[in-house]
């Protein structure tokens, strides 16, 4: 009898679009609530402060913060691991195999950052925000394009992944360099100590988890304490876990990647998206949209992305530096631009940082975000569904 009422549930699990239905549902859940009468409840608990550890060893933040900080570390430690076996054996190995999707993600993290700045010039406050239009969530994107099965080949697929791996490289890189806080000399120290003794580890090759675990935990601590954004030490973490080519389906890395991910997939990034998408829509109105913050995210997610990744890609190929993904067109090429600028989770949580000192902002960040990346899901799955998808001749 449970075997057979749990088989719907092992049937959506295992659907490519769960991770992006799940974050959607997720999303509106937040809305809901925080429209609603339980809205005081909701945001209370999301800033009420919660103490983890032993006696007076420890750390005191609120349920926010042990999301945003604690769990998007792992989910960061994940993403980097990703990366990491691309760029060793995956897609992006191959210098002509990653050049598209290099190109595309360039493109579509400097056109809207650009339309966010001209719409923000002359707001030193507002101006920060600059990265958030930049960023793709990778799982509510590639959920999308999933629910067009067939309609769309596997290389397109492939080279979004790849576009998406790479833009969120780059929201590393953003948050590391632009959004840290006062640095602390002694925390650094001991930070860099930390990642020094995981390198040691590594180049001992050792394959047990954990160790790097244990390091891991004080790395996310330095790091936390030394004014640079604490999920950067799931980053430096997973950079030193063990991977090479020879080791195939038995390596550290591919065996932590695939037991965490339905935890990421189905638990930090629903999570995450449960308690930064709530926004009261009290007195708003379609002209809160024209508010400076908002107009620049939606223009930023909607035109910049889909204009940043077809044009940098299309003049690439044109020139033959990069090539067209195989059994693709310009019109679904197109779709899956479009595509890109549902940045939901990921522009949710470099709006965070943006606005860290000015949370007046972050309404308006939110309203932006799912806007832009609502109008980004909707025009472009139906430009893939409605239009012709034989490919190029």
């Amino acid at each position: 009898m449970i075997n057979y009422l749990s088989q719907p549930f092992k049937w959506f699990f295992k659907l490519e679009a769960a991770s992006g239905l799940v974050l959607l549902f997720s999303a509106v859940v937040a809305l809901i609530i925080s429209n609603s009468e339980l809205s005081n409840l909701y945001f209370t608990t999301l800033n009420k402060y919660i103490f983890i550890g032993i006696n007076t060893f420890g750390l005191k933040l609120s349920v926010i913060h042990w999301i945003n900080d604690a769990l998007m570390a792992i989910f960061f430690f994940f993403v980097t691991l990703e990366i990491k076996r691309e760029f060793i054996q995956g897609e992006l190995s191959n210098v002509k195999q990653a050049l598209l999707p290099i190109i595309a993600a360039i493109g579509g993290m400097v056109v809207p950052a650009l339309i966010y700045v001209y719409i923000n010039l002359g707001d030193g406050e507002t101006l920060n925000g600059w990265a958030i239009p930049s960023a793709t969530d990778i799982a509510f994107s590639l959920g999308v394009l999933s629910l067009l099965g067939s309609r769309v080949p596997i290389s397109l697929k492939v080279f979004l992944t790849a576009l998406a791996i790479i833009d969120d490289l780059g929201a590393i890189i953003i948050i590391a360099l632009f959004y840290s806080g006062d640095l602390s000399i002694k925390y650094l120290s001991l930070m860099l100590l930390a990642f020094l003794v995981l390198l040691v580890i590594n180049k001992f090759e050792v394959k047990k988890f954990l160790p790097y675990l244990i390091i891991g935990i004080f790395l996310w601590d330095f790091t936390h304490n030394s004014g640079i954004h604490a999920t950067i030490a799931g980053v430096l973490l997973a950079l030193t876990i063990p991977h090479r080519k020879k080791e195939k389906d038995f390596s550290l890395l591919l065996k932590i990647e695939h037991a965490i991910s339905p935890y990421v997939a189905f638990g930090i990034m629903p999570l995450f998206a449960f308690a930064n998408a709530g926004v009261s829509l009290e007195g708003l109105s379609i002209t809160s949209l024209l508010d400076k913050v908002p107009l620049g995210i939606v223009l930023g997610l909607f035109v910049g992305k889909q204009l940043g990744v077809f044009v940098f890609s299309y003049i690439s190929i044109k020139l033959k530096v990069a090539q067209m993904p195989n059994n693709s067109n310009w019109y679904n090429f197109y779709g899956v631009g479009i595509l890109t600028g549902i940045g939901f989770t990921m522009s949710l949580f470099v709006g965070n940082l943006a606005f860290a000192e000015n949370m007046q902002y972050m309404d308006g960040v939110k309203i932006g975000v799912l806007t832009g990346s609502l109008l980004s899901t909707l025009f472009g799955y139906f430009l893939i569904l409605l239009t012709p998808n034989k490919p190029n001749q």
